[in-house]
């Protein structure tokens, strides 16, 4: 019992082996739309991109083998249609699609709608060949629902007057083209049958893109042509084009020409029956294609299992990595060997003898300007300093006080400061500032007060 509870060990090569069958398996073929991001297209010719939408995204692959056949190279931002198989990339666990068809969105969407609308009617009975009427034997009146100016209306007419100019000729004017183009065929149509004045009608206009024709594949349209009592041919642009109009109408004309060739009373038998049998041929081959592309399918999902190209397309991409990695490894050490160089050189630069001894000299020059600078304003402030002594010192000058208007008198050489000093007879010196009198003392005299 202990053994069969013990759980199997995987390696995680194993299990990203697993998970890559499982999904090849299960999502085998699919077709999905997305916006185009990191595109890469290296030397091997494989290309590598992702799709994303507003909220998610997924990378992906397509191997030079199948991208030879693509109408066009993606660029990034570039809406696309690819029809894919979902695989996993094992040396990195990364789940990835394996693009094998791809195609601007733009056409691929309106095929998915083209193709849906087709399937659901399909099942309804819509394009069945019971419910198809044939055209009468004898026709007199026919009805034209289509643009009154367009290339159609002209080429039914020139046809008509060359095979049955007494057929008598009813046009229903309405848009072929546009957004409201619909509703206006519609309403035609139902005029023609409300007031039941031709025996058969022709639903078309010439050719134009997909886009140009869309209104024929309208499903409101489709199910008023159904509803009609009046037998239908559509006739809707060249022989290429295909539209819903042309598989829900009793009878579908490659051309408008060919739709009045048709509807001609010498052709109208022959062309039924042409008609009728095409139709058949034409489920008939589509439902053996349909087998034969599930049984192709089956094979091909097996053969990719197993097939060595499926192994080499792995090895190839981890190549296709590894170079990518390389080249980025490479570009990042040459820039920083630039980056180190660079470095390099400008400590070189600054470090040479005649950057070192520019440097001192506009060291010196600085030192030299500011030892200029500091000795004018010393002298400067010792100027100023000796200004303010010289001014106190001569305030203080005996010499000013004489040019003042005072006098000095000495006695034999002694200043005389008291006439306590000065008797009758003795000589005296009175100085000015302009010169010295000599006198001699006749009368001495003091105040009272001392």
């Amino acid at each position: 019992m202990l053994q069969n509870q013990i759980q199997k060990v995987y390696t995680v090569s194993l299990l990203n082996k697993e998970i890559r069958y499982l999904l090849e398996q299960n999502f085998f073929s699919l077709q999905l739309t997305g916006e185009i991001s990191n595109f890469i297209s290296p030397s091997s010719g494989h290309w590598y991109f992702s799709l994303k939408d507003d909220n998610a995204q997924i990378r992906a692959a397509m191997w030079r083998g199948n991208n030879r056949s693509a109408t066009f190279k993606p660029k990034n931002g570039d809406q696309v249609l690819v029809r894919a198989r979902v695989s996993l990339y094992e040396p990195r666990g990364d789940y990835q699609l394996i693009v094998e068809h791809i195609e601007p969105a733009g056409e691929g969407q309106l095929k998915q709608q083209f193709d849906a609308l087709k399937m659901q009617l399909a099942g309804e009975g819509l394009f069945a060949s019971e419910f198809k009427r044939p055209l009468p034997n004898n026709i007199r009146r026919l009805g034209v629902i289509t643009s009154p100016t367009g290339a159609a209306i002209k080429d039914i007419l020139s046809v008509l007057e060359k095979r049955a100019p007494q057929l008598e000729v009813v046009i229903y004017p309405a848009l072929v083209q546009g957004n409201e183009a619909h509703l206006q065929l519609i309403e035609q149509l139902q005029r023609a049958n409300q007031r039941n004045e031709v025996d058969v009608i022709i639903l078309g206009r010439g050719g134009g893109s997909m886009e140009d024709l869309w209104c024929f594949n309208h499903e409101m349209l489709a199910r008023a042509i159904f509803a009609s009592e009046l037998p239908v041919v559509s006739a809707v642009g060249h022989e290429i084009d295909t539209t819903i109009s042309d598989y829900v109408a009793d009878l579908r004309a490659a051309t408008p020409s060919q739709a009045a060739e048709i509807v001609s009373p010498d052709k109208n038998h022959l062309a039924q029956n042409i008609d009728v049998l095409q139709n058949r041929l034409h489920h008939f081959m589509a439902k053996r294609l349909q087998s034969a592309a599930h049984s192709y399918q089956v094979l091909e999902q097996r053969l990719l299992r197993y097939h060595p190209s499926n192994q080499l397309n792995q090895q190839s991409q981890l190549r296709d990595e590894l170079e990518m990695r390389l080249l980025n490894s490479i570009q990042r050490k040459l820039e920083q060997a630039k980056y180190a160089q660079h470095t390099l050189q400008n400590r070189l630069e600054k470090a040479t003898p005649e950057k070192r001894l520019s440097h001192a000299q506009q060291q010196l020059h600085n030192l030299v300007s500011r030892l200029q600078t500091s000795q004018a304003k010393q002298l400067e402030c010792a100027e100023k300093q000796l200004a303010v002594l010289a001014a106190k010192l001569n305030a203080t000058s005996p010499l000013a006080v004489l040019a003042r208007g005072y006098s000095m008198t000495q006695k034999n050489s002694s200043v005389v400061t008291s006439v306590s000093q000065i008797t009758e007879g003795d000589n005296i010196v009175t100085q000015f500032a302009d010169g010295t009198v000599t006198s001699k003392v006749s009368h001495v005299s003091a105040n009272n007060d001392q």
